[in-house]
């Protein structure tokens, strides 16, 4: 034992030789060392600059909705809500605000139990025309929603449902299944087998072990799914322009057109519109935002 010991400590005090590799220790130490002696400089001030960059549109929307008409300080100062209340009440912001979120959110729930049901199909069956049907869902995404106006606009027209919020949400819809049946097909793919079959073995239907084992853990990316469905929607434009007409019916983006004259535009009343256009995605991506980068991470991985 003593032996033993004897050898073990002199190999302990056997020094390193000077030509050899460093031990993986000291090669992961030297590499944050490397990154810590970068200047702080270099980090910040590109991050900074983006920053600036970003922030710098949305102080001037600001700046113009909160300043009074006729200011031309740098800093909103004194405040006035006159622009907010002048385009909620007198240019029907409000209609505009109300039927945009219904838009959206039909649009959201159509798009996610529509994907859902597709990109199970896609991710536990095996068909003929699969890899077709794949490359035509892909292929989709290079056709722009200009193009289908004038095949959209008689479609509806003969079902009788131009002016209706419907046919903005069926549009919305269609332009966006194609990526979402994508990517719910890839966060299906990432839930093994074999739990539905543990609950198969159990008892459970198709249907029942869907709903039990594999659809709590599509949450992120149901949630991502579904939450950029809502934006692409709440902010689109040319589909409301084009399929309604009437004032009670159209949404936000085509009201902020609307502020726009041919010989002048009211910068206060456009601004305080583009800050309600804006609150709520903010809002939704504040509040999803674990979520997404959750959700977009796991889809990354299969499919």
């Amino acid at each position: 034992m003593t032996a033993v010991l004897t050898e073990k400590s002199g190999a302990a005090r056997t020094p390193v030789h000077p030509g050899g590799p460093p031990p993986p220790s000291r090669r992961r130490s030297g590499r944050e060392r490397a990154f810590d002696d970068v200047p702080r400089w270099q980090i910040y001030l590109p991050l900074g600059l983006y920053l600036l960059f970003t922030l710098i549109p949305f102080y001037w929307m600001l700046l113009f909705a909160l300043r009074p008409a006729g200011s031309t300080a740098l800093v909103p100062w004194p405040m006035t809500g006159e622009h907010f209340s002048k385009v909620w009440n007198e240019r029907s912001f409000a209609v505009f605000f109300q039927n945009s979120m219904i838009v959206g959110v039909a649009t959201l729930i159509a798009t996610t139990l529509v994907a859902l049901a597709g990109g199970y199909a896609l991710a536990r069956f095996d068909f003929r025309i699969k890899g077709a049907f794949m490359l035509a869902l892909l292929c989709s995404q290079f056709i722009p929603g200009a193009l289908m106006l004038v095949p959209l606009f008689e479609i509806f027209r003969n079902l009788q449902m131009i002016n209706s919020l419907w046919s903005v949400v069926i549009a919305e819809t269609v332009f966006q299944l194609p990526l979402s049946i994508i990517l719910i097909s890839g966060f299906i793919k990432n839930v093994p087998v074999s739990l539905e079959e543990a609950a198969w073995v159990d008892g459970c239907s198709r249907f029942t072990a869907f709903r039990a084992v594999v659809l709590p853990l599509l949450r992120p990316g149901l949630i991502a799914v579904g939450s950029f469905a809502f934006v692409h929607s709440w902010n689109h434009f040319l589909f409301a322009l084009m399929f309604l007409s009437e004032q009670d019916k159209q949404t936000i983006p085509v009201g902020l057109n609307t502020l726009i004259g041919a010989d002048s535009v009211d910068l206060g009343a456009l601004a305080a519109g583009g800050v309600i256009a804006a609150v709520p995605v903010v809002i939704v991506f504040a509040f999803i935002q674990k979520w997404l980068v959750t959700g977009f991470s796991a889809g990354a991985v299969k499919g």
